[in-house]
């Protein structure tokens, strides 16, 4: 058994943010609650799981209607610069909500809207959000992942209209690590440049889906195994 199929089992999503759009059903709420927990998925797990959870009982049974029918602008003003998650604060999750509402508005779908974007689907993302394409942006290539990857019991595939073939490897502390001491990549270095090349490396072995090599690196980093 491979270490990518050791560790993308059922069993890796009750420990895992993947958890969240886990909970849902509708395409649209798997969408939003996954993109809204990647983008506060740093630092502690813990942390993160339990203002996930908290995120997830503001949007209550339908986060789309939460986000079509502006509810959330009953949680989340434009002006409160005060820490919602870490440095990430109640107006910052306010804009993200707004932007989501924005493409459910105007193509139905965050997949639709990104399908009506140019270049790769991180690059495509990152317009998106309003962010830089060129660091590692490690919480939108792992939202990336959940959307595209295909007959996963961990990801969901949905955006069939992207290849999973052109995903970059979610790059964090463990991954990193592995992929240095494997010799995927020669330092510890947390940059694009890094992540994909450590994901070249792995298309190797996963010729048309590379991240799969994500579990097996995570996994290894997390349990101390190289």
């Amino acid at each position: 058994m491979t270490a990518a199929a050791r560790y993308e089992t059922p069993a890796f999503i009750p420990a895992d943010p993947v958890q969240f759009p886990h909970r849902y059903s509708e395409p649209t709420d798997i969408e939003i609650v996954g993109l809204l927990t990647a983008l506060i998925s740093f630092g502690s797990r813990t942390q993160i799981i339990r203002k996930a959870d908290t995120l997830c009982h503001m949007m209550g049974p339908s986060p789309t209607r939460y986000i079509l029918e502006r509810r959330f602008a009953d949680d989340f003003s434009p002006d409160n610069g005060a820490s919602f998650y870490r440095m990430v604060s109640y107006s910052t999750v306010r804009g993200w909500m707004e932007r989501l509402r924005a493409a459910y508005d105007g193509y139905g779908s965050l997949g639709a809207c990104l399908s009506a974007g140019e270049g790769s689907p991180m690059e495509r993302m990152c317009a998106f959000l309003g962010v830089t394409p060129r660091s590692p942006q490690k919480k939108i290539n792992m939202f990336l992942r959940w959307m595209i990857r295909r007959d996963s019991p961990v990801d969901f595939g949905l955006w069939r209209q992207f290849s999973p073939a052109d995903l970059i490897i979610p790059l964090d502390t463990h991954v990193v690590h592995t992929a240095c001491c494997l010799g995927l990549t020669a330092s510890e270095t947390y940059s694009l440049t890094a992540a994909r090349r450590i994901t070249d490396a792995l298309a190797q072995v996963f010729p048309g889906d590379p991240v799969r090599g994500d579990f097996a690196l995570f996994g290894l980093g997390v349990e101390n195994e190289i």
